[in-house]
């Protein structure tokens, strides 16, 4: 098979690139390689083929069995015109065959791009032509935004379907996933690529605007990997890593199929997250490591029937994604007796970048320190190092850093957004933290999110942390709203639990109790009270359609 390489048009100029640092413990990583391979391969020609690989409801899959599917649909995909480092996207729930489709994409060279299960078909078609998919691999259920999308493929796109039943999906003109797998060759070799040819693309959630695609390299995404899972989960064969992050998005993919298989873990898949399902899992499924957003943390420590599930196994939760903030961490250490690890991470640094592991206890309302061999500074305006305290800008080097994808269509919008995100090889994270003297760095917000009111800079997270302890809140998103007068104001997004209405009156009830917790100048002066808020599959707030 011809090794087919990406157009140099197809990214930033070479003088735009971040600077990749790649921790010396990990230098000896090799510059052939293959991510399936390492990360499934290498543990059967280790002896670790009878180890589980899977844990999916009452089903467990081998390495050795998942390798032999993987190797199936991979051959099934080659066989259909797949080649070295053409894209497949994948729209899927968290289940094996999520998995084995990753690993089947990236074992014949080919680039896998997760996409959002919450995406429009509008956003779907527009991932679909900006990736120049190949094949976009999705779940029956999944199916009906795809549907439409198609109309507006530009590229050809063929999808294969999960699940369907196989007379309809072919009738829509798609292909069936099942038929694909059983038809395919049980042997594979892997394709091994140079350290810059494309591991990943993963598009962030389109938080501010259409989604962009962030390009990692096969050696850098092994690398981090190793660094996450080393100083952070620590997984090892016989571990299990359970948790609801999706495997078609950035964070869950970087979870589950990347940190655990390092290590030769375990994964327990649920495909959609409810307090019962997963308390049940625990135990069931011997989860002894368990990642999750602080939604699903506060919505696990509101189930009636919490304390009647023995999750004992569990050594080590963490969180990320969204601010964990004091009280669920504490609220959490006088549930079970453990603490919860926070750290910051982003699409465009593919995972983890700080985490609380780095210290002996987790810091209240800390995303933690940098892992061994990231550099991370907090600046001003002027580019200058902050004093330890001082809100400032947080940039960075590390292992993967910002790189988009295609940066001079759409009249070069990413071209503008690489200027902007990496100056001088450190990539500008955009986000608003301060540190203090033991390099510990707190969240502050994301710049962009800022509101900036009558000369005050104010730090959404903070206040709605402050609401969020309000016996009648069960969720908020602030933002800043336009103001002729203060520039902007502070805007108050709610969901009241059962038993509570929004009216004036409770909105005066919410200043009178904020004035404990937060400065004046930070009191929401617009209440708007709604039945739920836009959250990405992460439970990133989706600020800009609250703005809107």
């Amino acid at each position: 098979m011809k090794m087919s390489k990406i157009p140099e048009s197809y990214l930033p100029p070479k003088e735009l690139w971040p600077d990749y640092v790649v921790p010396d413990e990990f230098a000896d990583t090799p510059m052939k390689l293959n991510l399936a391979d390492y990360l499934l391969d290498r543990h059967i020609r280790e002896g670790r083929g009878d180890n589980i690989a899977i844990k999916f409801m009452d089903k467990t899959f081998t390495y050795a069995q998942l390798q032999t599917m993987v190797n199936k649909f991979g051959n099934a995909l080659r066989d259909a015109g797949v080649d070295v480092q053409d894209r497949v996207g994948i729209r899927l729930v968290n289940s094996p065959q999520a998995v084995i489709t990753i690993f089947a994409i990236e074992k014949i060279g080919a680039i896998p791009v997760p996409t959002s299960p919450l995406w429009s078909a509008e956003e779907i078609a527009f991932v679909a032509n900006n990736a120049e998919m190949k094949y976009f691999v999705v779940n029956a259920p999944l199916m009906a935004p795809v549907e439409t999308a198609k109309a507006n493929f530009e590229f050809g796109t063929r999808v294969v379907v999960i699940g369907g039943v196989p007379e309809e999906v072919k009738a829509a003109g798609n292909l069936v996933f099942e038929e694909m797998l059983e038809k395919g060759a049980p042997a594979l070799d892997a394709v091994m690529l140079d350290a810059e040819d494309i591991g990943i693309i993963l598009y962030t959630s389109g938080t501010t605007g259409m989604p962009k695609g962030c390009v990692h390299f096969v050696r850098p995404s092994i690398i981090e990997a190793k660094l996450v899972n080393k100083y952070v989960y620590k997984m090892k064969p016989g571990d299990v890593l359970g948790g609801a992050a999706p495997v078609s998005f950035a964070a869950g993919f970087g979870t589950f199929t990347l940190l655990p298989f390092e290590g030769g873990a375990a994964i327990s898949l649920i495909p959609k997250f409810s307090p019962p399902d997963m308390m049940e899992l625990i135990p069931k499924h011997k989860i002894n490591l368990m990642t999750g957003l602080p939604t699903g943390y506060r919505a696990l420590m509101k189930f009636p029937a919490f304390k009647d599930f023995d999750i004992s196994s569990v050594r080590l939760y963490t969180s990320g994604g969204d601010a964990l903030g004091a009280e669920t961490l504490e609220g959490w250490r006088k549930l079970t007796g453990k603490p919860i690890w926070e750290g910051l991470g982003g699409t465009e640094m593919l995972h983890l970048v700080t985490s609380n592991t780095m210290n002996p206890e987790p810091v209240p309302n800390s995303i933690g320190k940098a892992l061994p061999g990231v550099q991370v500074r907090v600046i001003d305006a002027e580019g200058k190092d902050c004093k330890p305290g001082e809100v400032g800008s947080m940039i960075l080097k590390g292992p993967s850093g910002t790189l988009y994808w295609k940066p001079y269509v759409d009249g070069e919008r990413l071209l503008k957004s690489q200027k902007k995100g990496v100056v001088n090889g450190w990539n500008q994270m955009g986000d608003a933290v301060y540190m203090n003297e033991d390099g510990n760095i707190f969240f502050v917000s994301r710049e962009d999110d800022m509101i900036k009111s009558s000369g005050y800079r104010i730090g959404p997270a903070e206040v709605e942390e402050a609401l969020a302890r309000h016996p009648a809140v069960a969720d908020v998103g602030v933002v800043g709203v336009p103001d002729p007068d203060k520039g902007q104001v502070t805007k108050a997004v709610i969901v009241l639990k059962p038993g509570h209405e929004g009216s004036d009156a409770l909105s005066e009830e919410l200043k009178t109790f904020l004035k404990e917790h937060i400065a004046i100048y930070k009191l929401p002066r617009i209440f708007e009270y709604v039945d739920a808020l836009p959250r990405t599959p992460t439970g990133k707030l989706l600020r800009r359609k609250l703005r809107s």
